[in-house]
C-alpha cells in the first residue's frame, strides 16, 4: 500500500516537474527575444540620438516640422524602450519563481525516490503537489502585482515631469508665436525681440529635454557601463541642483548585467532624487562598491531625518517617497534594501544586488 501511494506521489512529482521544466524553457526564450528587442530599440535610439545632436546644431536652419517629427521620434522609441524593458524585467521575474519552485520540486523528486517501500513507517511530512504549485502561483502573482505597480508609479512620475516640464513649455511656445505673428505687421522691432525670446527658451527647453532623455534612460548606461554613467548624473546633479555630491568607486570595476546596472542606477537616482525634493539634502555621498558576487550602494545624506518604516509602508497617499516602490523592484532581481534615519545622524541608504 505504503509503496502504491510512493509511486503515485511520485508520478505527480515527474509530471509536475517536466512541466515546470517546460515553462521555464519558454520563459528563457521569451527572454531572449525581448532581450533582442531591446538591443535593437537601443540601437535606434543610439541613431535617433545622432540626429538630435544634428538638429541641435542647426537648430536656426532646420524647419520646424523636421525639429518636431525628430523629438517625436525620440519619444516614441524611449516610450517602446521603456515598455520593452518593463515586459523583460517581468519576464525576468517569472523565471526566477518558475526556477526556484523548479529546484523545490528536484529535491522533493529526490527525496521520494532515496525512500523504499516501509517509507509510510518514517511519516515524512511532504506537501502535495496542487499545494506547491498554489503555493508557486501565489508567489508569482504576487511578483506580477508588484512589477506592474512599479511600472505604474514610473509612468506617473514620468508623466507628472512631462506635464510640468516640455508640455508646459510648449505651451508657452505657442502663446509666443501667436504674439510674434501679431507683431510683425504693427511693430517689427518688437516682433523681433520677441523672436529672441522665443528662441532662447527653444535652446533652454531643448537642454532640458536632453536633461529629461538622460534621466529617463542614459544612452551611456548601455555603451560605457553603470560607474561612468554615475560619474556623469553625479556631476550634472550637482550642477543643475547645488547639493555637493562626491562619488567613490571601490572594488574591480567592470561591466555587470544589463538589467542589474539599469536597477543600481535607478536606485540611486531615486535615492537623490528624494534626498532634493523631500528632505532638503545640501550634501550626497555615495560609495559603489563592485564586489565578485554583489554590487554595493552606500548613499548617505545630511536631509531631514525621518520615519524608514512609514516610507517603506503602503499608505493613503501613496509612495510620496519613491522607496517602497524602490524596495519591491530592488527584491524582484534578487537583492535588498536598507534605510536608516536616526536624528543626529546622517540618513543611509544601502542597496545590495546581485553581481552575477
Amino acid at each position: 500500500m505504503a509503496q502504491g501511494l510512493q509511486n503515485e506521489v511520485l508520478h505527480e512529482l515527474e509530471t509536475e516537474y517536466e512541466n515546470i521544466r517546460k515553462r521555464v524553457q519558454e520563459n528563457q526564450r521569451l527572454i531572449e527575444q525581448t532581450q533582442l528587442e531591446v538591443t535593437r530599440m537601443r540601437e535606434r535610439n543610439i541613431a535617433i540620438s545622432a540626429q538630435l545632436s544634428r538638429v541641435e546644431t542647426n537648430f536656426d536652419t532646420i524647419p520646424r516640422a523636421d525639429i518636431k517629427a525628430a523629438y517625436d521620434s525620440a519619444m516614441d522609441a524611449n516610450k517602446r524602450l521603456l515598455t520593452l524593458q518593463g515586459q523583460l524585467e517581468k519576464a525576468k521575474a517569472t523565471l526566477s519563481e518558475l526556477q526556484r519552485f523548479e529546484q523545490l520540486l528536484g529535491r522533493l523528486l529526490d527525496l521520494v525516490r532515496t525512500l523504499g517501500p516501509d517509507a509510510a513507517t518514517y511519516r515524512v511530512p511532504m506537501p502535495a503537489p496542487a499545494a506547491i504549485e498554489r503555493e508557486a502561483e501565489q508567489l508569482s502573482r504576487r511578483a506580477i502585482i508588484n512589477v506592474v505597480e512599479a511600472q505604474e508609479a514610473e509612468r506617473q512620475r514620468l508623466a507628472r515631469q512631462m506635464h510640468d516640464g516640455p508640455a508646459q513649455s510648449l505651451t508657452n511656445f505657442i502663446l509666443q508665436a501667436e504674439i510674434c505673428q501679431r507683431l510683425f505687421d504693427r511693430n517689427p522691432d518688437r516682433a523681433q525681440e520677441e523672436l529672441n525670446n522665443l528662441k532662447a527658451a527653444a535652446n533652454s527647453t531643448f537642454q532640458k529635454v536632453r536633461d529629461f532623455i538622460f534621466d529617463l534612460r542614459p544612452m551611456m548606461l548601455d555603451d560605457l557601463g553603470l560607474v561612468p554613467t554615475m560619474r556623469r548624473y553625479a556631476e550634472a546633479f550637482e550642477e543643475k541642483t547645488g547639493i555637493q555630491t562626491q562619488l567613490n568607486v571601490l572594488g574591480d570595476e567592470r561591466r555587470l548585467p544589463g538589467h542589474i546596472e539599469v536597477m543600481m542606477f535607478r536606485s540611486i537616482q531615486t535615492i537623490m532624487a528624494n534626498a532634493r525634493d523631500n528632505l532638503g539634502a545640501k550634501t550626497i555621498n555615495v560609495v559603489i562598491d563592485v564586489g565578485p558576487d554583489w554590487l554595493k550602494a552606500t548613499i548617505e545624506h545630511d536631509g531631514r531625518n525621518f520615519d524608514p518604516a512609514e516610507a517603506l509602508a503602503h499608505s493613503e497617499q501613496g509612495d510620496v517617497s519613491g522607496l517602497r516602490t524602490l524596495k519591491e523592484r530592488i527584491e524582484l532581481v534578487g537583492g535588498m534594501l536598507e534605510v536608516n534615519s536616526a536624528e543626529d545622524e546622517l540618513n543611509r541608504f544601502v542597496v545590495m544586488l546581485p553581481a552575477v
